[in-house]
């Protein structure tokens, strides 16, 4: 047996060992967690991720693409300037003393005519605008007025310079100028341009500028082989951004935006390619790269693009174009000097017997259709023996006929089938000489001035309607249709207070107050609603022409 003093001994170098033994696994765990920390620092200081590249594979080109390359270098940009002009008042300021608009609340039309204008076209024609592009007041305008800037597209049509755009892009300009897309992008205008000519029935004009070599043009496509649902792209100057490129369908064709004589000879397709203002007067493409309409107007609520605009058809185009290239750079319409009203309820054509054709509402005397016998309630229902549809049927049947031809037009009167040939006249001359014929009668001999001027027949007020309103007026019992007054949205029912703040309580005042008006003044009507008196006065207006 071993004494104590060994076993001793050996209990203690047993507990020293396993000591040592737990320090040596404590110190080599402790190296193998440093370890692994330094070496995750290692790690974030470099990466294994692969850099990217750019991927050059082909795309193959759509329609729209080629259509841009090869329409887009004949696409213009037109910047116009309209110096200040001093007016005879005073002051010297411009005319009207209108400011400028910020180019975010654009005045649509560029006119001069003021808010009064603009709310006498009634709240539908308010939503309808040209795009003019932003007007931007000149640094250098002075105090007696301002240079007014604006903006809007073309293309060329003919390799010597001539150049299709909106008549209201130009109007009233004093200098134009087109910028190529192959000009330099600097703050040079552009290339000085004229007017050939232009046509504000369609809004149309033509331009040209000199150049030396050949430019490259467009080609112009049938705007009625067109359908709805076509795919059309659009290339213009919206906000001053040249070249841009917008496409979209054909939504409808054959729309009239404005009613009455204005709108007789503007029926447009209606697309939903995206349209802005500057826009005005650049080409509609079809996906032949030709083009079938020429951007004219918008519908919107805040002066940009909303999903619907309007482009004047490429026939109508032509023949504009033909005309205004000619001798007379002007467009020459057929006439027969007769007024109808357009959209007449089933009951009219049920009382007057007919459910096609067009009710003549008046003669103009001495005119071809006066000279052929036509008198108004006659109900014409032929031209050369083929059936006429409607008012639109008969203005482009007659209009597009040249003045000195002949037609035969067949009529009911009085239930009876007549027919007459008359005389195709020119419509400027036909209906200017029948205004000349009124200015020599003069409202003395007429006995009534707010017929020959404005285009309405007035009655004074009952005494009824009088304590209804609480105020002295007369009542409008017509008015003809393309008239002054039919323009500005008067109607029959509506009681005239007031012109230009002059009273009309009787008709002999109104009378006296439309007897003084001339051609250039600005007319404004108050007006009430018997039906809806609680609406109180509205001012319907704008400048006589």
């Amino acid at each position: 047996m071993r004494s104590l003093f060994e076993r001793l001994r050996t209990r203690r170098l047993a507990s020293m060992f396993v000591l040592l033994a737990t320090l040596s696994v404590a110190i080599v765990a402790g190296s193998f967690a440093a370890h692994g920390v330094r070496g995750q620092e290692k790690q974030n200081q470099s990466t294994d991720a692969t850099p990217l590249k750019v991927v050059n594979s082909a795309v193959a080109p759509n329609e729209f693409v080629r259509i841009a390359k090869e329409v887009g270098p004949a696409v213009v940009n037109i910047n116009t300037r309209t110096l200040p002009k001093l007016s005879e008042n005073k002051g010297g300021r411009a005319p009207h003393g209108r400011a400028i608009p910020n180019p975010h609340q654009q005045n649509p039309d560029g006119d001069d005519q003021g808010d009064d204008q603009q709310q006498g076209q009634g709240n539908f024609q308010d939503f309808f605008n040209r795009f003019f592009g932003g007007q931007i007041p000149d640094q250098d305008g002075g105090d007696d007025g301002q240079v007014r800037q604006s903006l809007g597209s073309g293309f060329i049509v003919d390799p010597k310079g001539y150049i299709i755009t909106n008549n209201h892009v130009i109007e009233k300009a004093d200098q134009i100028y087109v910028k190529l897309s192959t000009d330099p992008d600097s703050q040079d205008l552009g290339r000085p341009a004229r007017v050939i000519g232009f046509d504000k029935a369609t809004d149309l004009a033509v331009i040209k500028i000199d150049t030396s070599t050949a430019l490259p043009t467009v080609k112009l496509g049938n705007s009625e082989t067109a359908q709805v649902g076509d795919w059309v792209e659009a290339i213009g100057s919206p906000f001053a951004l040249s070249q841009t490129v917008t496409a979209g369908i054909i939504s409808a064709k054959h729309r009239t935006i404005e009613p009455g004589a204005s709108g007789q000879f503007q029926h447009f397709i209606q697309t939903d390619a995206a349209i802005n203002p500057g826009n005005s007067g650049g080409p509609l493409l079809n996906m032949n790269g030709e083009v079938i309409g020429v951007n004219t107007a918008i519908y919107t609520q805040s002066a940009g693009y909303q999903g619907i605009g309007f482009a004047m058809p490429s026939n109508t185009v032509v023949e504009v174009y033909n005309d205004l290239i000619g001798v007379s750079h002007k467009v020459t319409r057929g006439s027969i000097g007769i007024r109808f009203n357009q959209g007449l309820s089933g009951a009219v054509n049920r009382v007057y017997g007919f459910k096609n054709g067009v009710l003549v509402q008046q003669v103009v005397h001495g005119g071809p259709a006066d000279k052929a016998g036509l008198k108004g309630g006659d109900v014409i229902t032929t031209i050369d023996g083929r059936s006429i549809k409607d008012g639109d049927d008969l203005v482009n049947e007659i209009t597009s006929r040249r003045p000195g031809s002949s037609v035969r037009i067949g009529y009911q009167r009085d239930s009876k089938a007549m027919d007459t040939t008359v005389t195709i006249g020119d419509l400027d001359k036909v209906f200017a000489d029948a205004g000349a014929q009124q200015a020599e009668t003069g409202p003395d001999d007429t006995g009534d001035a707010g017929e020959t001027k404005l285009g309405l027949v007035v009655r004074p007020e009952s005494d009824s309607t009088a304590a209804k309103l609480h105020m002295q007026g007369v009542v409008i019992q017509s008015v003809r249709s393309g008239s002054f007054a039919d323009l500005q949205g008067l109607e029959p029912g509506l009681v005239i207070t007031r012109i230009n703040k002059q009273p009309t309580g009787t008709k002999e005042q109104f009378n006296a107050v439309a007897s003084k008006l001339k051609q250039g003044d600005d007319v404004v009507f108050e007006v009430i609603d018997p039906r809806h008196p609680d609406n109180g006065i509205s001012y319907l207006g704008g400048t006589l022409e």
